[in-house]
């Protein structure tokens, strides 16, 4: 019940306010301690940083316990609810769909404000895209989101509870503000960044396994291995072969190498696909959360 809970708010709702919202809290806290963290030596930096990833990290496990444990006192429908409540801002499934329906409506007008809508999802520079570029960007954002934002928090939710999903969501977080290669960042945002790692290992790989059809499954993993990232090439891929679109971002990768260049319709069909796997993950989590609950009495 509290998944289902959850995904009613996020379809009516999308986000909660930013003053109530722990994707902003965790936003501001990166903010107010990235200045003590030093760039250099290396050992320093990466000590520094992952010292203060730790302290938010307990920071966010002990709130969702807290939570947790609110609604087990409560007991019954009323801790589902609540549970439910507390689980609503740590997906973004709404909001996902929303911007990525964006970026296609303001291309079709225009490629200045087609790059301009992309930028808000995605952290390359978009100034010099394509039409063809934009929409493939679009959609491989759309695939790796559909993930990170999805199916990775239902996942630590059954896995480890209110918990779990916190500290998932905060990972997710840390590593879009410091998880960079840059000089600033490369070993700041170590910790930060190999965290995340871990945490969607499984995760990224359910959701091509979601996304993928049965005839493409022998040629995902090798497609999914030409990003330079474990776990995001897992989800394009299964989106570019599902979709029978090729998938690139300038020097770096090529997915579905021998697929159509993308179009309106690829994005089309992409939320239409991304909407339908976020359905099957969200009672997947629901069933599974219910089963775990009614074998242990209502307790993690």
């Amino acid at each position: 019940m509290s998944v289902i809970v959850a995904a009613g708010l996020d379809a009516a709702f999308a986000e909660p306010r930013p003053a109530l919202h722990p994707v902003v809290w965790t936003g501001r806290y990166l903010d107010a301690v990235a200045h003590r963290v030093p760039e250099r030596p290396p050992a320093r930096s990466v000590t520094t940083g992952g010292a203060a990833w730790l302290v938010g990290a307990v920071s966010a496990v002990a709130l969702g316990w807290l939570a947790e444990r609110a609604a087990r006192r409560v007991g019954g429908p009323g801790g589902a609810v609540l549970r439910g409540v507390a689980l609503w801002p740590l997906l973004s499934s709404r909001m996902l769909l929303t911007e990525v329906a964006a970026v296609e409506t303001a291309v079709r007008s225009d490629l200045g404000a087609g790059r301009t809508a992309l930028g808000r999802i995605v952290s390359r520079d978009t100034t010099s895209l394509g039409e063809e570029e934009v929409r493939g960007a679009a959609v491989a954002s759309l695939a790796e989101n559909l993930s990170d934002s999805v199916v990775a928090p239902l996942v630590w939710y059954v896995a480890a509870g209110l918990p779990g999903a916190a500290l998932h969501r905060y990972a997710n977080t840390a590593d879009a503000c410091w998880g960079y290669r840059s000089p600033r960042w490369l070993h700041a945002g170590r910790v930060a960044a190999r965290a995340d790692d871990l945490l969607n290992l499984v995760p990224a790989r359910l959701t091509a396994a979601l996304l993928a059809r049965p005839a493409d499954r022998s040629r995902l993993p090798a497609d999914a291995r030409r990003t330079s990232s474990p776990n995001a090439g897992w989800p394009m891929a299964a989106m570019a072969l599902r979709l029978e679109v090729s998938l690139a971002k300038r020097d770096h990768y090529v997915l579905n190498a021998g697929g159509a260049a993308p179009g309106p319709d690829h994005v089309d069909a992409a939320l239409g696909v991304a909407r339908r796997t976020t359905l099957l993950a969200m009672m997947l989590a629901a069933a599974a959360d219910h089963l775990i609950r009614t074998t242990r009495g209502g307790r993690r």
